[in-house]
């Protein structure tokens, strides 16, 4: 039986997305992809049009489960307020079409994927083409990380895991 994940990503500016099959423990790429929001759009109207463009991609790939990077904190924590307000928007859409969640730290996404929790974007890249089978890395960075939370939520599940 195949099931279809979708990994973000998130952020007001940039959400990267994947999607990754998971068929008799194969891992098989779909596509990859990011949304963006113009920085002079005003935030009501950004996370509005992050909602109806993640709602496009759901229904598009109709994915059954959902791996998305927790927040970690930031030194500043303006920036890490947008990005608090688009994982909402995007666990809001996530929730209306019943989708199963994994939420994941950025040190499990990188242990899940590389084996090591303070795994630099370089090796998690390498790591995303080696297992999805891709001869050229995704891109923007936003993407690949996507990926790499959709391979975590199929390593362990829908659960919330912390920082290793």
């Amino acid at each position: 039986m195949t099931h279809r994940v979708l990994g973000i990503d998130p952020g007001l500016a940039s959400t990267g997305w994947g999607i990754v099959d998971s068929h008799n423990s194969r891992l098989i790429y779909v596509d990859h992809g990011t949304v963006t929001t113009p920085a002079g759009m005003s935030p009501h109207l950004r996370l509005l049009q992050l909602e109806r463009e993640i709602n496009s991609i759901l229904e598009a790939y109709t994915p059954e489960a959902m791996g998305i990077e927790t927040l970690y904190f930031a030194k500043n924590i303006s920036s890490a307020l947008p990005v608090a307000q688009a994982r909402g928007v995007i666990l809001l859409a996530a929730a209306r079409k019943g989708l199963a969640v994994g939420e994941y730290s950025p040190a499990v996404i990188k242990q899940s994927v590389v084996g090591a929790g303070q795994a630099d974007k370089a090796q998690i890249q390498n790591m995303i083409c080696l297992i999805l089978g891709l001869q050229e890395t995704p891109k923007p960075d936003h993407a690949a990380d996507a990926l790499a939370a959709a391979v975590t939520f199929i390593h362990y599940g829908s659960s919330t895991v912390g920082a290793l």
